[in-house]
Order: C-alpha cells, then sequence, then structure tokens
C-alpha cells in the first residue's frame, strides 16, 4: 500500500545562479534533505552552470530559465503557475521581490510561500533614502509571505521588529551543517602560518578590509588566503599590489571544498559589512579555528558566544580589527575546542513548518493580503536591479 501523500509533497524553490553563494549552497542542502524525506523537489534557476552545480542534489528536478538576470527570474511564477506546487520556498532576503511577484502573478491561486531570513534586517550600512526605503520593503512582506523562517533567535527578533509579522508567522530554523564534499580536491594551504578568509569577491565582503588591515599586523611571517570568486578580484589585485603584499597574499580563486584550509588556518576573519548566520563562521568553530568578525548582523554574537572562540569588532574599528588578528595570531596562541554546528534535524523541521502550512490553507485559514498597489513599482525596480546582496 502506498503511503499518504504529504501535504508539502511538492516543493518548488528558486535561485538566480549555481556560481557560488552561501544562500544557494544551503539551499541545496536543504534541498538533499527534502528529497531523501520523499518530497518532490523543483529548483528553477536563471543559469545552471557553475561551481555549485556538482552539488545538485540526486533527485531534484532542475528547470533553467537561461536569463541569469534577476528580471529574468520573472519566469518562477510562470513555471509555478504551471506545475502547481504546494509550497514555494523562496531561499533568501534577496530573493523576496521575486516571491512578491509570484503572489501579484498568480493571486488566489498562489501556494503558500515561506521565506528563509538570509541577510540583516536592520541594515547600518544603509544612508539615506535608501535606509528608509528598505524599511517600508520589509514592512509590505507581510502581504506576501505566509511564514518566516529566521535561523537564529536573534534573527527571529529582528525580523519581528522590522517586518511587524507576528511571533507566530516566524519560526527558528538553522542552516544544515556544512559536510565535506566527497571527491573534491584539497584545498590549497600556504607554506607556513596563514590567515584565512572565506567568501565571495563582493563589495559586502569588504576583503579590502581584511587585506589593509593584515599590511599592518605584527607579525610579517604569517601570510593570508582568501578563497572565492567574485566582482571584485580586480580591485582586490590592485590592492594587494599597492600594499607590496604580492608574495605574502593568495587569491586563488573558488573551491569546492574549503575544509582543508579552514582546518589548517591559524585564525579565519570575516569582516563584511552585512551578513545573515555567516555559516564559515561555524564551520571554522567546528574546526577549532579561531575567528575574528565584524558586527555584521545579530548573528555574530551568537555564534561567536565567548571569548575563548574569537573577536568580534565594530565594522568601522580597524584598530580594534588589527588588534584581534594579532592577538589570534601570535605564535602559540591557544585553539578553542570545537564547537558543533547545528542544524542536523533541519530538513525534517522545514516538512513539518510546510505541512502546517499547507493544511492550514486546505482548512481555509486566510492566506497573506494582496500586495499594495504602491508595492508594484518597489517589486518592479527590485526585479531590475543588479546582483549586490547574495550571500
Amino acid at each position: 500500500m502506498l503511503s499518504p501523500r504529504a501535504p508539502s509533497a511538492h516543493i518548488l524553490t528558486y535561485a538566480q545562479t549555481l556560481k557560488g553563494g552561501g544562500v544557494e549552497d544551503a539551499l541545496l542542502r536543504l534541498a538533499a534533505g527534502w528529497v531523501a524525506h520523499g518530497r518532490r523537489v523543483t529548483l528553477v534557476i536563471g543559469e545552471a552552470a557553475g561551481p555549485l552545480a556538482a552539488k545538485v542534489p540526486l533527485g531534484v528536478e532542475v528547470i533553467e530559465l537561461g536569463d541569469a538576470t534577476y528580471l529574468g527570474m520573472v519566469g518562477v511564477a510562470e513555471i509555478a503557475a504551471r506545475l502547481g506546487p504546494d509550497l514555494i520556498f523562496c531561499p533568501g532576503n534577496h530573493y523576496t521581490a521575486v516571491a512578491a511577484w509570484i503572489r501579484l502573478r498568480l493571486g488566489g491561486a498562489c501556494p503558500p510561500i515561506v521565506a528563509k531570513v538570509s541577510n540583516a534586517l536592520d541594515r547600518r550600512d544603509q544612508g539615506w533614502p535608501l535606509a528608509p526605503a528598505y524599511r517600508v520593503w520589509l514592512g509590505w512582506h507581510r502581504h506576501f509571505v505566509d511564514h518566516l523562517v529566521a535561523m537564529t533567535p536573534a534573527m527571529k527578533s529582528e525580523a519581528i521588529r522590522t517586518i511587524g509579522l507576528p511571533a507566530a508567522k516566524l519560526s527558528v530554523i538553522a542552516n544544515p551543517p556544512v559536510q565535506r564534499v566527497a571527491g573534491a580536491a584539497r584545498s590549497p594551504v600556504p607554506a607556513g602560518r596563514f590567515l584565512l578568509g572565506v567568501g565571495r569577491l563582493a563589495p559586502q565582503k569588504r576583503w579590502d578590509r581584511l587585506i589593509a588591515s593584515f599590511a599592518r599586523l605584527a607579525d610579517r611571517d604569517i601570510s593570508l588566503m582568501i578563497l572565492g570568486e567574485g566582482e571584485a578580484r580586480g580591485a582586490l589585485e590592485a590592492q594587494v599590489a599597492a600594499l607590496g603584499l604580492s608574495e605574502r597574499v593568495m587569491l586563488p580563486g573558488h573551491v569546492a571544498d574549503p575544509t582543508f584550509a579552514i582546518e589548517h588556518a591559524a585564525a579565519l576573519a570575516l569582516v563584511s559589512d552585512f551578513e545573515g548566520v555567516p555559516g564559515v563562521l561555524r564551520e571554522a568553530l567546528a574546526a577549532g579555528t579561531p575567528v575574528v568578525a565584524t558586527e555584521s548582523s545579530v548573528a555574530v554574537r551568537e555564534i561567536v558566544a565567548s571569548p575563548a572562540l574569537g573577536t568580534v569588532v565594530d565594522a568601522n574599528d580597524s584598530a580594534g580589527l588589527v588588534a584581534a588578528l594579532d592577538h589570534w595570531l601570535a605564535p602559540g596562541r591557544l585553539r578553542p575546542a570545537p564547537v558543533p554546528q547545528p542544524g542536523a534535524d533541519s530538513a525534517i523541521a522545514y516538512l513539518a513548518l510546510f505541512d502546517d502550512l499547507v493544511l492550514a490553507r486546505r482548512a481555509g485559514i486566510r492566506a497573506p493580503a494582496s500586495v499594495p498597489a504602491l508595492a508594484l513599482p518597489i517589486c518592479a525596480s527590485f526585479l531590475r536591479a543588479p546582483v549586490r546582496e547574495r550571500v
């Protein structure tokens, strides 16, 4: 006898590219768990090529739009209308304008939409007029998102404060832990002791800040390696050359599995302007590697919960950043005890949430109200905006 059909038997999700990024990587790990528990998962992708393509789980149905621009993501709504999934999962802040468009396009036929909070919502890096406009945009989320998932309790509190959703419409579910990639080449490591950065070479990550601080370190025998690829490579290479650091700074590009480098680094640094819940910090602490991080989200201090694990500094405190790096890079510095990563049951927790939402919808519990008319031009502007905030 066949098992009863799960309420959220078919989950549709989407992303722009597979070129790399924490949001997309976490999405693939979640999708693997959903497929393993018998759910049909459809991934709509703007462009299916890229380093993460090898991580797409077996059993996930991939539909390629053939357009990697954000505007090209409007096609997700047409596919959702044609396939009729039970639930739509929006994998991060960067993609919520697409969720709004899906709600507008499908109207009353739209299935429940669950969105994950992947980045800081209280963006201290934004100035006038972007900051107040962004707050208005966040407030509109309650009109097109049925439920939000935050990755930590502090991020849930931030979402309640900035978006205005009641606590009952927010859950806390950690990202599934990062696993070693089977068959992946060992990540490169410099000779001798080294400081490590892992992440896209993008303005948000502020690797220029790390390179400038590295040039001021007391220990001139240590090297710096940043694993990642992105549009900021040219500017970073120029900065390295201008500071005379070409012999001590490595930018080897994206690697499929940075675990080996993380395990062997003297310390790991993450100096972004804004983040969500930086998985690389959890990876480092799980390996017993101390971390130095800017206070780029409310979750950073939840992860670096003790001075024995690392140091959190204000993003604008350049002297404090140098001092923290000098402290953890001092020869003989005691490494922290490994901290296990949370999230082993994340896929199951999401499926339980999805099933509850689908059942509630079928029982006639009201869906989010229609997207306000004033949101239409805002939604359109987000769909036309260049990629800037994908983590």
